[in-house]
């Protein structure tokens, strides 16, 4: 969430920002709400030293033997007037926030403007496999192989899922102990959260309300507040866990790594190209957190950016690393990268782990501080996330990549250990 005083005063340079996201927003309307916020509050404090005034005359008329009545008459016009002054502005208020919380990130300085088809490729690593035959794309192989039934995930959950099984299931769990080993050496602390996630959680993650349609829900309470949902991403529970608390400056940075299935509702069409498990509405991840100091979060950024790069290149993969433009970054972040992960059989990379920083806009959310020991004030820390990784664009890529002109996949090195051969056929 943006500051109002932020607002307030830098609106041009706060409008132009967004408009880097493509995003136009006249500020007016909010300004003028919050005006009229401060004059209710300085009526209300008006009044309430006025009603301190008369309550101690009362008992001093009271004592003097002195008619009290007009005294309490005064009272109560103020104690009238006194609620419904505080009445309008908690309807105030609520209309500040209503706007507030709608409002996207401020994208960092260092993003550029344009959307997706804008974005930059900064890195590329490894080559690009090249095949003296003709290579089969990773449906055709995880069902030769049989890595995964494609078909009785349909039957048992409909489009969008699948069924790991035999090898395939080895290779899934193997991609998620390799990932968790190295987060554990990187002295990451490892957690399991709950599926179920409250309201609280998606406001705080920034996922809601304006985007409250897109999660799986578990009850449709007409007031959406007490809305209970599937986690679309840990990020959306690792981002609560601190939430409303004040930690300690010494603490920070806080490292986490989580690992859960992700739940999407992915609505709209899936094209052809994106068959097989590219795209579906459950898929496994490692989710990547760390709550830091203002100061430390663009550092914080480059580690979460660096591990996930150090996992993909222990996997031999060729993929290669994007910096979004800033409006493909999501709503709640100012700045992210894009790990992308080639599919030959696709001829496309797809995005297998988002580094983002969000800043304070999270934090803000879910008044998530810490005591800056310089100052001794409470003042909102910043919450980057990582995924690191998600399997399900990985597992094609590796089948792809590393497939053998008679059907078979070599498996990487780092996931032998828990496949127990080199060669899957």
């Amino acid at each position: 969430m943006l500051d109002i005083n932020l607002i307030r005063n830098n609106t041009k340079q706060v409008k132009t920002a967004l408009a880097k996201r493509n995003y136009e927003v006249d500020f007016s309307a909010i300004i003028a709400l919050d005006d009229k916020r401060k004059a209710l509050i300085f009526k209300s404090e008006q009044l309430k030293a006025e009603k301190n005034k008369v309550s101690a005359l009362i008992p001093q008329k009271k004592k003097a033997g002195e008619d009290i009545n007009e005294l309490l008459i005064d009272m109560k016009a103020i104690s009238n007037k006194t609620k419904e002054i505080e009445n309008e502005l908690s309807e105030v208020k609520k209309k500040i926030q209503a706007f507030l919380e709608v409002l996207p990130n401020i994208p960092a300085d260092d993003v550029h403007a344009g959307t997706a088809d804008d974005n930059l490729v900064v890195k590329v690593y490894g080559e690009k496999p090249v095949f003296g035959y003709k290579p089969k794309d990773h449906v055709s192989l995880c069902e030769s192989l049989n890595l995964i039934d494609y078909k009785r995930g349909v039957k048992i959950g409909g489009n969008g899922f699948w069924v790991y099984k035999g090898e395939g299931a080895k290779l899934e769990w193997a991609l998620l102990n390799y990932f968790i080993s190295e987060h554990l050496k990187d002295g990451y602390e490892f957690l399991l959260p709950p599926h179920i996630l409250n309201y609280e959680c998606g406001y705080t993650a920034g996922q809601f309300p304006k985007f409250q349609d897109d999660v799986f829900t578990l009850n449709n309470d007409e007031e959406k507040k007490k809305t209970q949902f599937i986690l679309p991403t840990a990020e959306t529970a690792l981002v609560n866990y601190h939430r409303d608390e004040i930690l300690l400056e010494d603490e920070l940075p806080k490292k986490y790594f989580a690992f859960s299935p992700c739940y999407r509702k992915e609505a709209g069409s899936y094209r052809a190209e994106e068959r097989g498990m590219i795209r579906g509405h459950q898929f496994n991840k490692i989710e990547m957190f760390q709550y830091t100091t203002p100061e430390n979060s663009d550092a914080a950024l480059e580690e979460l950016v660096g591990k996930a790069v150090a996992l993909m290149e222990g996997l031999g993969l060729h993929f290669r690393l994007s910096k979004l433009a800033a409006g493909d970054v999501s709503h709640s972040m100012a700045k992210t990268l894009d790990i992308e992960v080639w599919i030959p059989s696709m001829g496309i990379y797809k995005e297998v782990s988002s580094a983002s920083n969000a800043k304070d806009y999270q934090a803000r959310r879910g008044s998530i501080k810490y005591k800056n020991k310089k100052t001794g004030k409470n003042e909102y820390l910043h919450t980057l996330n990582a995924s690191g990784l998600a399997t399900s664009r990985i597992l094609p890529a590796l089948v792809e990549q590393f497939q053998n002109e008679d059907g078979s996949f070599t498996v990487p090195k780092v996931l032998q250990q828990w496949i127990g051969k080199e060669i899957i056929r």
